[in-house]
């Protein structure tokens, strides 16, 4: 588990826009490990949530494309890629006290995911899920 950083982006709500922001950071040779779109069809607005590799020209990225943005900490927690998984980790920050603000995954190849969550107290949920 890491602390990483995730970038949280507004973009139109429109056709193109994601393939337009995705030839952005391709172009930076920038890898998305995780990414999160929510959007009402009545809003202007998309929201994406993202973790990329390397993070450094991933925001070069933005700021080249003009996008506006903001990042914060978030965990990246790998997990098994099995039933049960999600109820583990739920427990283990329930039982510290730690509340969940969202969480999102991305599955790798293989039997491995990778849990990209954000909580109220992020140093009590670290502790909780084995990193202090």
């Amino acid at each position: 588990m890491a602390l990483v950083t995730q970038f949280c982006v507004g973009l139109d709500n429109k056709p193109g826009e994601l393939t337009r922001f995705c030839a952005a950071l391709r172009t930076k040779n920038v890898n998305i490990e995780a990414l999160f779109v929510s959007s009402d069809d009545e809003e202007d607005c998309a929201w994406l949530n993202f973790v990329a590799t390397p993070p450094e020209p991933a925001e070069q990225a933005l700021i080249d494309g003009g996008y506006k943005y903001f990042t914060e900490p978030v965990l990246a927690v790998p997990a098994d890629n099995r039933p049960g998984e999600i109820e583990q980790i739920a427990g283990k920050l329930a039982e510290a006290g730690v509340n969940i603000s969202y969480v999102y995954g991305s599955s790798r190849s293989g039997t491995k995911s990778t849990l990209v969550l954000s909580a109220d107290d992020m140093a009590a949920a670290a502790k909780a899920l084995g990193q202090a």
